[in-house]
């Protein structure tokens, strides 16, 4: 019998690039105190080098033309946010990871998969929980629990061998971080070990049309735990967000090789599991009294669906020498840049302030339409002036102080008449021909052009 020898190899976290000695900057990527120590076997087949045959594929080289390119079969999964965000349901054959904070809802939502859907096969493979746990999850969520069957197991191999002979219409893996392969002299979540496990679901995948789903956790930078190469295996790349002390959550697409990325669901953490939340404005439009100041309604829209958020803002006298800033769910060096266009174009005094924004719900926002309330709410905090409850915004702020159009504000403005809001503020130059003929009758659209416009006509009384 053959001595299989080691050796001691340097990875890099973020790309999984390979370097016989330590280095302080990777040379492929160029990240900074990324590279880790593992012991590597020589000298045998590694299985996460073979090959991958995709079903319906061929081996040489045929003209783009003679390829089928019919609809990928989907498989719906019974919720309805969760099939949005794929595209329209599971893509026979394909690698989806699902990450999130410990807590936040990623088992409770692979188990509640396959009770919800009762003609679906599934095998569910826990490598963190013993069967007896996952069971008394299964209980507390309800559904029909008859074609689920736990396996409680973290050797790749026997994973791998145990699905070829079930061939169940679906496979989870939880998670990632806890399975291993004998192929990989390391330990289970080092990068190796996740490329290599990665690499045979992968496999696994596309030559039986099982699709996978894989749980994954997250770096408390908020970045899927392991190498960066796994985001690139997979197809699919779900991210929970929203904070697990509260009750709701948000899965958001990170990546979709079957459907439009940056979409976004919503769903409520409830005694019986996640319930899905059809209109995400009911937990993000306001939920107090009327004439508070600091408050203000953006018309938002994250991926292809719009609605609308309540943004607190707070400012107060500087209590030490440094005035604060400080951003929750908002980029806050952009509401550094958001405060100095206000003193630069519009003249408010705000160097020596404190200045902390919130965005309800636990959202973290991206779109630059929530400019607008953004310095809306900033400036009735300021002058404890209160924006009349029925008055929303939309719209990106310049460096000049100009008011820019942002994108679909005709679908922006329709969610906020159907919500029952009286008057939008947009910018002066957005298109909005025709847009009372598709609901947005009821709702007053105030075209703004700059900053200064649009505080005499907010704070005109």
């Amino acid at each position: 019998m053959a001595t299989v020898k080691t050796k001691t190899v340097w990875f890099c976290k973020e790309c999984g690039n390979e370097s016989p000695k330590w280095m302080g900057k990777c040379p492929a990527c160029g990240e900074w105190n990324t590279m880790v120590e593992e012991t590597v076997a020589t000298g045998k087949k590694v299985a996460g080098q073979a090959s991958i045959t995709v079903p319906g594929s061929s081996h040489k080289p045929m003209p783009l033309s003679q390829i089928d390119s019919s609809v990928e079969n989907r498989i719906s999964l019974n919720n309805g946010e969760v099939d949005r965000i794929l595209g329209g349901g599971l893509v026979e054959g394909s690698l989806v990871l699902i990450g999130g904070e410990p807590g936040i809802g990623k088992s409770t939502l692979s188990l509640q998969i396959p009770l919800h859907c009762a003609n679906l096969k599934t095998l569910y493979v826990t490598g963190e929980e013993s069967a007896k746990q996952v069971k008394l999850r299964a209980a507390r969520i309800g559904g029909d629990d008859s074609n689920c069957m736990i396996y409680s197991e973290t050797l790749m191999e026997n994973i791998i061998a145990e699905a070829r002979s079930m061939m169940p219409d679906l496979m989870i893996v939880d998670s990632v971080q806890t399975m291993f392969s004998q192929a990989v002299e390391s330990s289970p979540g080092s990068v190796t070990q996740i490329k290599e496990t990665a690499a045979m679901l992968l496999r696994f995948a596309k030559e039986t049309g099982v699709p996978v789903i894989l749980i994954g956790h997250i770096t408390k930078e908020g970045s899927i735990a392991g190498p960066k190469v796994l985001e690139h295996i997979v197809d699919v790349v779900l991210q929970f967000e929203g904070d697990n002390r509260g009750t709701y959550r948000l899965l958001r697409s990170i990546k979709n090789r079957f459907g439009s990325t940056s979409e976004l669901a919503v769903f409520e953490m409830t005694g019986k599991g996640l319930r899905e939340v059809s209109n995400p404005s009911e937990m993000l439009i306001p939920m107090h009294e009327e004439g508070l100041s600091g408050v203000a309604v953006s018309a938002m829209l994250d991926g292809t669906r719009p609605f609308l958020i309540e943004v607190q803002a707070l400012v107060s006298s500087a209590a030490y020498g440094t005035p604060q800033r400080s951003a929750t769910g908002f980029d806050v060096r952009r509401l550094n840049m958001l405060l100095a266009v206000l003193e630069k174009r519009a003249g408010f005094k705000l160097g020596v302030k404190d200045v902390f924004l919130n965005m309800a719900g636990g959202l973290k926002v991206s779109d630059p339409a929530c400019d607008l309330a953004v310095i809306c709410a900033v400036l009735s905090s300021n002058f404890d002036f209160a924006i009349p409850a029925d008055t929303c915004f939309a719209g990106e702020i310049g460096l000049s102080g100009e008011i820019r159009p942002v994108a679909q504000t005709d679908r922006r403005v329709i969610e906020a008449a159907r919500l029952g809001f009286k008057r939008i503020y947009v910018s002066s130059f957005s298109s909005l021909e025709g847009i009372e003929g598709q609901g947005a009758k009821g709702i007053d659209i105030i075209k703004v052009s700059d900053v200064p416009a649009l505080c005499r006509s907010l704070f005109k009384n």
